[in-house]
């Protein structure tokens, strides 16, 4: 080999040693450490970069903790970071509980962080509680007019609820059930436009934070309106299906009457083919009575007379002219 390049490749290899010890061993974390009064030895930060733990996501928190007169163990830590915790949001939310005076150990902080839910949040909510509001809720009191009303509930953080409890939404939708159930009950919507307090204290009573991660404080109606006539709808609408119903049986009896009619023409026409074609029988049995001599001319007369009187009394029952009697009649 060259005596020329020897220098340089022993340099190169020197340059990655010294990388690799600086990417292994964080001496500037470590430095920091120890000027905050952290004990940490090499070997443990070497430990977590061989156990794919990043030193500053929990050296930078232990250092916070340890700074706000809070100790913390670094194997507990390191191991709510291996598990998929927020190591930084954990000890935030453990500094803010001990200057609050709220009870919260860390075995605890790292389960609600590791349910899913914000840990430091949820102790700012224990210490300043926050108001949600409702959506517009609509219900109809029993005079059939309907109500529009809006809630405003102040809710407070219940840490010993938080893994597991529900959240705002069941305190949300709890809240909108008993404005609807209290709204209902109302003989009039007069009465609760008048004292809609009455809807708070009606629904506080009914202990709505059962079961969820929050307390609920106070209910606060913020707004009433009043919505459309629900019953005045409804008598309209029974009214018109009322009058279609109708319209349908009446339909249905003008038809069956209109078949009755068309059968009974029916029937007349045939009656009157009947009497035509038993008319066209006189002649011929005329005829026959002639050449029998079972009937004679007087006979013939006489009966000209009694028809010819028929067709008077006929025309004049219908108003009509009587016709003109026959030449000898």
């Amino acid at each position: 080999m060259d005596p020329i390049f020897l220098p340089m490749l022993i340099a190169l290899v020197l340059v990655v040693m010294l990388l690799l010890l600086n990417w292994a061993v964080p001496v500037r974390l470590w430095i920091e450490a120890i000027f905050s009064d952290v004990r940490l030895g090499l070997p443990t930060l070497v430990g977590m970069r061989l156990r794919k733990v990043s030193p500053p996501a929990v050296v930078r928190p232990l250092i916070a903790s340890t700074k706000a007169g809070l100790p913390l163990d670094v194997a507990h830590l390191e191991a709510h970071y291996l598990a998929g915790g927020s190591v930084d949001r954990v000890v935030r939310a453990l500094i803010s509980a001990d200057k609050a005076a709220i009870d919260l150990p860390f075995q605890q902080a790292a389960a609600i962080d590791l349910a899913g839910r914000d840990v430091f949040e949820a102790v700012q909510v224990s210490v300043n509680p926050k108001v949600v509001q409702t959506p517009r809720v609509a219900a109809m009191a029993r005079d059939g007019i309907q109500l529009i009303a809006v809630a405003r509930v102040t809710v407070r953080a219940n840490i010993n609820r938080l893994v597991g409890g529900a959240g705002e939404e069941t305190i949300l939708a709890r809240v909108g059930e008993g404005i609807v159930s209290t709204i209902g009950s109302a003989d009039t919507h007069k009465a609760v436009l008048e004292n809609p307090d009455a809807i708070s204290k009606t629904v506080l009573q009914k202990g709505l934070d059962s079961g969820t991660a929050f307390e609920i404080l106070s209910i606060d109606i913020a707004d009433v309106d009043v919505g459309k006539n629900i019953g005045a709808e409804l008598q309209t609408d029974q009214a018109e299906a009322d009058k279609r119903v109708a319209q349908a049986r009446a339909e249905e009896r003008r038809a069956m009457a209109m078949a009755q009619e068309q059968e009974m023409r029916a029937r007349v026409e045939e009656m009157r083919a009947e009497v035509i074609s038993a008319e066209a029988q006189v002649p011929l049995a005329m005829a026959d009575a002639f050449r029998s001599g079972n009937m004679g001319i007087m006979d013939y007369a006489r009966y000209r007379n009694i028809e010819s009187d028929t067709d008077m009394r006929r025309s004049i029952a219908e108003g009509s002219d009587p016709p003109q009697a026959l030449p000898g009649d």
